[in-house]
């Protein structure tokens, strides 16, 4: 097994990425048969594949690739239409060209035998185990006399993909040992001679003919599953003994303009390379048309490379319009380069240190009262914050493309329990960094898989219920005060409280006689084995693995809620923080403690006097006739203090549809805060997520707001001593 290459981990993304559009559109085209778009899409993602496994010799992709393109190119003609065994089929093709390409790059030979094996068996699926070769004649037989021109190509022939050769063999041709009949006899190997036309008009009288010298020329119709550059090719030794002309028929160039159309063009790409590019011209062609406009013929040095083209028919005028205004829409858009996602890490990372060094500037310009100087770190403080809030959105990506990806298994998982699943998607255009993203990735496909298999009800069963055959679920993002917030709803049977109730009593998780909520009931199913499903599935059960889902995604330093109704649905509610790196935070202290409350979360501070507070029964406060849960950093962290406050401070904070207060000795204000984890030793430690170094070289901690509100909950229910505002 060989290393990988850069050149073909590039062919490998590129080729994920053509494959996930292939998926996407074949999806689509399930409830939009007709769309061209789509179908484009299809084509150009098995065509561009083909070509770039073709230039590592990657055979086994070449040829399982080639016969798909050929029977979507069908589709594409109308010739076949698209259903739903068909857009099977393409899935499960799909599929097997990524087996084929990690297997290829690998060079595994034996896993490569048995994909092979694979190959032939999928492609007898669509009758084209057997390549298809049109009978050819043995040798074609001249004509009369006659010219002809690519119209008439259409007009005798209805058939696409029509080619008119035109051959002008050179007095020397048979002196230099060439024989005309021999390249056409070659060319029938690649497609099939229509007709083959030979001109006489050059032939001198009898008196003066010399038999030694050729005056052949010949017009060829041709048809053949090629490309431009193949059938040039098959002239390559007659290129100095003969003018060669490959005109296409009106329906090839019109082939053209599709390709062009689908074109992604870099912003710099030339007119020649867009043409090169789909085949309209090959590199003899361009290389003898630049020849021709940097040389010494007038006509020709003073026009530009498209009109040097159309002068000497290497391709029509409408196709270089069409390039011509591609390559305009391409100068237009926004330049985008790959850049490697570690690279990133780096850039984000030293970022953060430079947050941290910037912080320690002005921290030793307060101290030593450099007011000359205050100026100028007040704009390196600024500049900072600008290129930290660059550099992290750089990492920012849609999360619409990971939603996407669940239409495959909502089509697969319904189709395997006979359900009829309709997913909707909406807020795909939100944004968050793209290591939340992949760490979200699998407890969504978790709860996704749930609420197909557990939740929404078979076809029969939601009928009986009064509801539609076909559920819904719905996936959906949104941004909520500086966190994002995704949501996956079904309507389905929904979450029955009792059954949850009874299985958390029998495993011990609560008492018989002990109250709860309806809310409080719905969240023991995130207690670790409990599943209210009584048949297990090779899917998923309500509960099962929930607990790890919870798990994963607080480790996000995010929460998740359940809400759900018997017999209407239930929906789940992620809450994330849209970056894991860099976040603005509020300081304060308690006893001689500095912590940092993430800014976002910040909802309002009130400073009260200490005579203000008195204990009471509950872990309660009311502010301003709101009543909320709160708790006191120095008790929660169990800091002795040496110096008796005269006055606290309560910083309301929010997360989620949740509020509570946090009592505190000091505010400090804003602060920029790089998130350093802790290690595995304090990893227990309830109501932090982290840590951050100060300007100063000092340690303060970040507070785990959605852990502490969760603590305030709990012990607003067990602790008797705790203080309350005295209205």
């Amino acid at each position: 097994m060989s290393a990988t290459t850069e050149v073909q981990k590039m062919f490998m993304t590129e080729t994920e990425e053509l494959l996930l559009d292939m998926e996407d559109a074949l999806l689509s085209l399930e409830s939009d048969t007709e769309n061209i778009e789509l179908i484009n899409q299809l084509f150009r993602a098995m065509h561009t594949i083909k070509g770039a496994a073709g230039i590592f010799n990657y055979n086994a992709i070449v040829d399982f690739t080639h016969p798909i393109e050929t029977t979507i190119d069908r589709v594409r003609k109308n010739e076949l239409k698209i259903n739903s065994t068909l857009i099977a089929l393409l899935l499960k093709c799909k599929d097997h060209t990524w087996a084929l390409v990690n297997a290829s790059v690998a060079e595994d030979e034996l896993d490569l035998t048995s994909l092979m094996i694979q190959s032939q068996n999928i492609l007898a699926k669509f009758n084209l185990s057997e390549p298809i070769s049109p009978a050819l004649p043995s040798c074609p037989q001249p004509f009369e006399t006659q010219t002809i021109s690519p119209e008439r190509i259409d007009e005798r022939y209805t058939d696409s993909g029509h080619w008119l050769i035109s051959l002008d063999f050179k007095v020397d041709a048979l002196r230099n040992g060439l024989d005309p009949l021999n390249f056409i006899r070659y060319l029938q190997q690649l497609g099939q001679v229509l007709e083959v036309i030979c001109l006489s008009n050059r032939l001198p009288a009898f008196e003066v003919c010399d038999f030694e010298s050729c005056f052949l020329s010949y017009r060829i119709v041709f048809s053949g599953d090629c490309s431009k550059e193949q059938i040039e090719a098959v002239f390559e030794f007659a290129q100095d003994d003969c003018d060669i002309l490959i005109l296409p028929s009106q329906k090839i160039s019109e082939s053209f303009q599709n390709l062009i159309d689908e074109l992604n063009p870099s912003e710099n790409q030339r007119l020649g390379e867009i043409l090169l590019t789909i085949g309209a011209i090959t590199e003899r062609e361009l290389t003898k048309s630049l020849n021709l406009q940097s040389g010494h013929i007038p006509e020709c040095a003073s026009k530009k490379l498209g009109e040097v083209l159309i002068a000497n028919q290497l391709v029509d005028q409408p196709v270089v319009e069409q390039a011509l205004k591609k390559q305009t829409q391409a100068r237009e858009q926004a330049q985008t380069i790959r850049v490697d996602s570690n690279r990133l890490g780096q850039l984000i990372n030293l970022v953060g240190e430079l947050v941290t060094a910037s912080a320690a500037m002005r921290v030793m310009v307060d101290k030593y009262h450099l007011l000359d100087a205050n100026d100028q770190v007040s704009s390196v403080e600024h500049l900072v914050q600008e290129i930290r809030e660059n550099a992290l959105q750089l990492r920012m990506v849609q999360i619409g493309e990971t939603f996407s990806r669940f239409r495959r298994v909502v089509r697969d998982v319904s189709n395997e329990l006979g359900k009829q699943i309709e997913l909707t998607i909406q807020g795909g255009e939100s944004e968050l960094d793209k290591i939340v993203v992949e760490k979200i990735n699998d407890p969504l496909t978790h709860l996704v898989r749930n609420a197909l298999d557990h939740g929404i009800e078979l076809p029969e069963q939601r009928i009986s219920k009064g509801k539609s055959p076909t559920g819904h679920l719905m996936l959906n993002a949104y941004h909520d005060s500086g966190h994002i917030v995704i949501e996956v709803t079904d309507d389905g049977a929904g979450l029955d409280p009792e059954r949850i109730r009874r299985k958390a009593e029998s495993l011990g998780v609560i008492e018989a006689n002990q109250v709860l909520s309806h809310a409080e009931i719905l969240r023991l199913a995130f207690e670790p084995g409990l599943s209210t499903k009584e048949k297990a599935s090779n899917l998923s059960g309500r509960g099962v693995g929930m607990d790890v889902v919870k798990r994963n995604i607080e480790a996000l330093r995010g929460s998740v809620e359940l809400d759900s109704e018997l017999g209407k649905g239930t929906k789940v509610t992620i809450t994330l923080p849209l970056t894991l790196a860099i976040i603005d935070g509020f300081m304060v202290g308690a006893a001689n403690e500095n912590y940092v409350i993430p800014l976002n979360m910040v909802e309002e501070c009130v400073e009260l006097n200490q005579g203000e507070w008195h204990e009471q029964q509950k872990n309660y406060i009311s502010l301003r006739g709101e009543l909320m849960p709160f708790i006191r950093l120095t008790s929660f962290f169990n800091i002795s203090q040496t110096n008796q406050h005269k006055r606290e401070s309560l910083v309301v904070v929010r997360f989620g549809r949740s509020k509570a207060g946090i009592v505190v000795d000091k505010l400090f204000g804003e602060q920029q805060t790089v998130i350093k984890p802790l290690g595995k030793m304090f990893q227990h430690l309830k109501g932090l997520s982290g840590a951050t170094i100060l300007g100063t070289g000092d340690i303060a901690l970040i507070l785990d707001i959605q852990g502490l509100i969760t603590e305030v909950s709990i012990g607003a229910k067990k602790h008797h001593h705790v203080a309350m505002i005295d209205d």
